[in-house]
């Protein structure tokens, strides 16, 4: 099913385990007869694991379907060392001192040069020592950096669920990040956004500064931080920026669906300091935008459920199919990563089938009937500037050319709880933040994996591509700059094919 007809809905079914002769069902020349390779199903999955085998086969290495004495090589996934021992265990094998075993990435790097590459210390899986028995699970918090392999200074070589272990780091981070995005140091920004996200990736929790060596992002200004926080509970630099009038009333002002920060530096230099100072006040313009913020701001400020979500894209695609039956919609940003909350539904639309004015025509109709039916509480569309032959832009941060609405609808509280129609003195609906995004289908792979997110993942995806692949990346396009030419993809594991990465699922990238 392609991955833009519906979001994930759960763990895919495993097909039955193949069993009989280690043999390739194609065969290949085998061009390095010394090594032989086993690939472990466990956390990766048996379709992963078997394109990644005839991958291996195709580029000439020895791969067996099951583990035999003749294996010189175990090749694993978000696998420590000691849990591929306790694999071999359960299974009655033993390791013997010839066998290695190696994290993904090696092979990955094998396929990219097309021969075997040196094993080093990032390569090789080191076993963890664990005060409770071999065969018991980890406890994540207890697990020191030092036993994790290498961590990529990059958020896309990370697998970030949103089980984070480090909120009291993490959160303090924010805030700093937050300020200086207020005061537009996007230096500071960058710096405290990107230790945040390494931490978040950590499948243990902080309790002290020898945790933190080797870990990549986390500069003398960020151990000053975090040190401090393990020594005294908090930062007094987060305790000073949650108490600095400016930050409280940026964060305030920009909390209206509309007001950005010259809007926010504006009423501030003008003294206001209150939402209700800045409504009541009759000399201030606002925008159409704004006047709907302000409107609509009790609604707006309080979180989007997934319920409510799901119940907007149930009136999302009863809309679009009106009009293109062969439409896909997707849920994509938060929501696509597994958020249970959020503060806007985004979805992406795309038609195998529809002719270009017929995608030009859609939101405009889709919009029109909502409109109609008084569920349109504020619309702005904005049209296409799409260039199919432009190449990706440069700008890590770079907005899409597509065609796209933003919108606030007025979701009845019966679609999403029949038991709220009565409730909120006799208010029968919420107004929800919703963006709709109109793609070219043969560009639905980029768009799905730029309007997933995080910004912190999609940011950090492209500079990989600029600095480690010389290629550019963003919603529309990839494009190599050595062989210049367009790579196509069908699906955003293309994409993470064509950038040598190894594919990172929607829940996976909470960066």
């Amino acid at each position: 099913m392609d991955p833009l007809r519906t979001s994930h809905s759960g763990p895919r079914k495993k097909r039955p385990r193949q069993t009989g002769a280690s043999v390739s069902s194609t065969p290949h020349d085998i061009r390095f007869r010394d090594l032989v390779l086993f690939i472990l199903e466990k956390k990766m999955g048996t379709t992963r694991r078997s394109f990644l085998m005839e991958l291996a086969r195709r580029k000439g290495f020895r791969v067996e379907n099951e583990l035999s004495d003749s294996v010189t090589h175990i090749v694993a996934e978000n696998n420590s060392g000691s849990d591929v021992l306790e694999w071999l265990q359960v299974q009655n094998i033993k390791a013997s001192s010839q066998l290695e075993l190696l994290d993904i990435s090696w092979l990955i790097e094998c396929m990219r040069a097309g021969r075997p590459v040196e094993t080093t210390g990032k390569h090789q899986l080191v076993s963890v020592r664990r005060a409770d028995s071999a065969h018991s699970n980890p406890d994540p918090q207890r697990i020191p950096a030092h036993a994790v392999r290498k961590i990529s200074q990059y958020a896309c070589q990370r697998r970030t669920t949103l089980d984070n272990h480090n909120h009291v780091f993490t959160d303090a981070f924010e805030v700093l990040a937050e300020n200086y995005e207020f005061r537009e140091n996007e230096g500071c920004y960058l710096i405290f956004m990107r230790a945040a996200s390494v931490l978040k990736s950590l499948p243990f929790t902080i309790s002290s500064m020898k945790d933190i060596e080797g870990i990549p992002c986390l500069g003398d200004k960020v151990k000053c931080i975090i040190e401090e926080i393990i020594e005294d509970g908090e930062s007094s630099e987060v305790k000073a920026v949650l108490n600095d009038e400016r930050y409280k009333s940026f964060k305030l002002f920009t909390s209206v669906f509309g007001v950005g920060l010259k809007t926010s530096e504006r009423w501030f230099r003008m003294g206001f300091r209150s939402l209700s100072k800045i409504r009541s006040d009759k000399s201030l313009k606002f925008t159409h935008m704004q006047k709907a913020g302000f409107l609509y701001y009790e609604d707006l400020v309080s979180c989007v459920t997934r319920a409510e979500a799901e119940a907007v894209s149930l009136l999302v695609k009863e809309a679009v199919w009106a009009f293109l039956p062969d439409a896909f919609v997707t849920m994509t940003g938060g929501f696509r990563r597994g958020k249970k909350i959020g503060h806007d539904v985004d979805f992406l639309i795309t038609s195998p089938e529809a002719t270009e004015e017929e995608e030009q025509q859609l939101l405009h109709k889709v919009t029109n009937l909502w409109q109609k039916k008084g569920l349109l509480l504020y619309c702005d569309l904005v049209e296409s500037t799409f260039e199919k032959l432009k190449i990706p832009s440069r700008k890590v941060d770079a907005l899409d050319h597509f065609q796209k609405c933003f919108l606030i609808l007025k979701l009845d509280h019966q679609r999403v709880d029949s038991d709220k129609a009565s409730q909120q003195d006799g208010k029968t609906w919420k107004a929800i933040r919703v963006d709709l995004v109109m793609c070219p289908y043969e560009r639905r792979a980029f768009a799905l994996l730029g309007w997933t997110g995080s910004p912190q993942f999609e940011r950090d995806l492209r500079r990989f591509a600029t600095h480690e692949r010389k290629m550019v990346l963003d919603n529309h396009a990839l494009y190599d700059k050595t062989k210049r030419i367009f790579l196509k993809a069908e699906s955003e594991e293309e994409i993470f094919a064509h950038l040598g990465l190894d594919y990172i699922e929607p829940w996976e990238r909470n960066a």
